[in-house]
């Protein structure tokens, strides 16, 4: 009887170990399948130099796959609500993607137009002709000294959202 006892007792011993070690690799595996990839991760923050950029010429900056347009804005741009002021300088901070069905506009002159259907864009963003429905989006972003970090929410970009909401 001991025998049978022992030996049930290691088959059952046995199962619990390979239970165990199993339910363990079954959680490594879907920790990995769960966590962001690497790439994601740093695709996540995109830094803008704004010393770099040229007044009354847009930049296109690539942020998670979507343009982002930032135009310094030069002495006889109107101010809008939507503008990023750091120091004496102006900016406009925008995804350029068409609010309509999500062309990308091309900067002519002082405007942003879409060609697909003829939407135009000033240049703080603001929608002035066509059948966009709203201004360009705003993406999250902080401001660093002359730096501006995309990904991150900070106040500035906070104070831009309110008041476009207004």
């Amino acid at each position: 009887m001991s025998n049978n006892t022992n030996r049930r007792d290691f088959i059952g011993y046995s199962f619990a170990a390979v239970a165990a070690v199993g339910g363990a690799a079954s959680l490594y595996g879907m920790k990995q399948v769960w966590d962001p990839l690497p790439s994601v991760l740093a695709g996540g923050f995109t830094e803008i130099d704004l010393n770099s950029l040229k007044a009354g010429e847009p930049s296109t900056f690539t942020w998670r796959g979507k343009p982002i347009f930032v135009l310094k804005k030069t002495a006889d741009m109107e101010n809008s609500k939507r503008d990023l002021v750091i120091g004496s300088d102006r900016y406009t901070v925008a995804i350029g993607l068409c609010t309509h069905l999500g062309c990308i506009p091309a900067w002519k002159k002082d405007q942003w137009k879409c060609a697909c259907h003829g939407g135009e864009f000033n240049a703080s963003g603001e929608q002035v002709f066509g059948p966009p429905p709203r201004p360009l989006d705003l993406p999250p972003f902080e401001v660093k000294g002359n730096t501006i970090v995309l990904g991150n929410e900070g106040p500035e970009c906070k104070q831009i959202a309110e008041a476009m909401k207004a």
